[in-house]
């Protein structure tokens, strides 16, 4: 039984050899992946905090993307350098299980975005990986600045019956959603989604002027969360 295993040894080591060992991770290749992936991950950083057009602005969450960055950087760098090392990595990666949950689905693109880049770099191709980086980074801040110049939002009215023509009337010159509508006795709630461009909400004064509208509410709405 001994010989046998010690014949598999000599066989994988046969087979292996020249992969066995580390001479490929030079301390200048090493730097450079480092410092690329880094680099991607400072881009990152940055498009998420002055971009970002979600409710809440977790700094954990993109100091988080720097991190995974960075290093998957370094485990590609590593796996690439040795097939044996890079067999049990996998194993042991594998039974890794992240369960908090994703709030914002752009959230996840933010994070795939990391572990390409931390990829590419570790790859040895840092060029690809910047440049990479840069393109997506222009990308979406171009549809970041689109969205911000007309963005969603929820007017919630209450008012009684004898408002109900004049209200009609003003929501006549809109362009809206109905999202709810509730009636409790004499009284009316409905809750439209409207497109405010360049945040100017001046118009929405009409409806407190309408004789019988008791409240105007307006919520900055984002899928499935509101301000």
């Amino acid at each position: 039984m001994q010989t046998q295993l010690m014949s598999i040894v000599d066989e994988t080591i046969k087979l292996f050899g020249d992969d066995l060992n580390f001479s490929a991770l030079t301390p200048a290749a090493i730097i450079a992946a480092m410092a690329s992936s880094l680099l991607c991950g400072v881009i990152i950083y940055l498009v998420y905090r002055f971009c970002y057009r979600g409710v809440v602005y977790s700094d954990n969450f993109n100091v988080l993307l720097v991190m995974i960055t960075t290093i998957t950087g370094f485990i590609i760098m590593t796996i690439s350098s040795n097939v044996v090392l890079s067999l049990g990595m996998v194993g042991a990666l594998s039974i890794v299980r992240f369960r908090t949950a994703i709030k914002d689905p752009l959230d996840i693109g933010f994070l795939f975005w990391s572990i390409a880049a931390g990829i590419t770099a570790g790859a040895g191709l840092y060029f690809v990986a910047v440049i990479g980086t840069v393109f997506i980074a222009v990308i979406y801040i171009v549809f970041s600045m689109i969205k911000k110049s007309k963005r969603s939002y929820l007017l919630i009215l209450h008012y009684s019956d004898t408002a109900e023509d004049n209200v009609n009337a003003v929501l006549g010159g809109m362009k809206y959603r109905l999202k709810n509508k509730t009636k409790t006795g004499d009284n009316n709630e409905i809750t439209i989604e409207i497109k405010v461009k360049n945040n100017d909400t001046s118009g929405l004064s009409r409806f407190k002027g309408i004789e019988g509208v008791s409240s105007v509410t307006l919520l900055e709405y984002n899928g499935e969360y509101m301000n």
